[in-house]
């Protein structure tokens, strides 16, 4: 039997996801601790809010931890998630007030690049990398992050018209947007074929 998928538990929307992996029969396991990290055989970031989010990391010394399991195990981050997986963040320095990304995705993301709360919207995104080409994903973007740039050592997945809203890197999977919210399942499938029999 694998082991359960992991959710960080830290702070954002942890619990939807859960309710999504139910929905395919796979068992979940709540992380908050770098020991946790042993229980589980692939990991979800879910979104939230980004500064909280890396403070907590910090806080708990789950930095390193984090990156260690995401040198051989799979990784999914949505929105705030995709934000702690990117390799940098557009005009932002990095301080110890900021947010430190792990710098694990080839790609660099704009915090808030689609607005506000207010500004939030659900769209049709082509995500024929991700095994969802038709029909498109109705994607939910909340206060979501955009993907100025992509490096070579990481590929486009899913595109919201021209612009990409997902990037794939090995096992790691970086989404802009909330699959969780919708009861389409198909991204969760696709990201366990992605974490395999792990």
């Amino acid at each position: 039997m694998s082991k359960p998928v992991g959710l960080l538990t830290l702070q954002g929307d942890y619990e939807k996801h859960r309710q999504t992996f139910a929905a395919l029969g796979r068992e979940t396991c709540g992380v908050r601790r770098p020991d946790e990290l042993d229980r589980v055989s692939c990991l979800v970031i879910p979104g939230g809010e980004s500064t909280t989010l890396s403070r907590l990391i910090d806080r708990i010394g789950l930095r390193e931890p984090l990156r260690r399991f995401a040198a051989d195990h799979p990784v999914m981050g949505t929105c705030a998630g995709l934000i702690m997986l990117a390799g940098a963040l557009e005009g932002e320095e990095e301080s110890d007030f900021g947010v430190k990304p792990l710098g694990l995705l080839d790609c660099t993301v704009l915090r808030n690049g689609y607005g506000r709360q207010i500004d939030s919207f659900t769209a049709p995104v082509a995500a024929g990398g991700l095994g969802a080409a038709e029909p498109p994903f109705a994607a939910v973007f909340i206060r979501a992050p955009r993907i100025t740039a992509v490096g070579p050592g990481a590929e486009v997945v899913a595109r919201h018209g021209e612009e990409p809203v997902a990037v794939r890197q090995g096992r790691l999977l970086g989404l802009t947007f909330h699959p969780e919210l919708t009861d389409d399942l198909r991204i969760h499938r696709a990201f366990l074929d992605l974490a395999g029999s792990v």
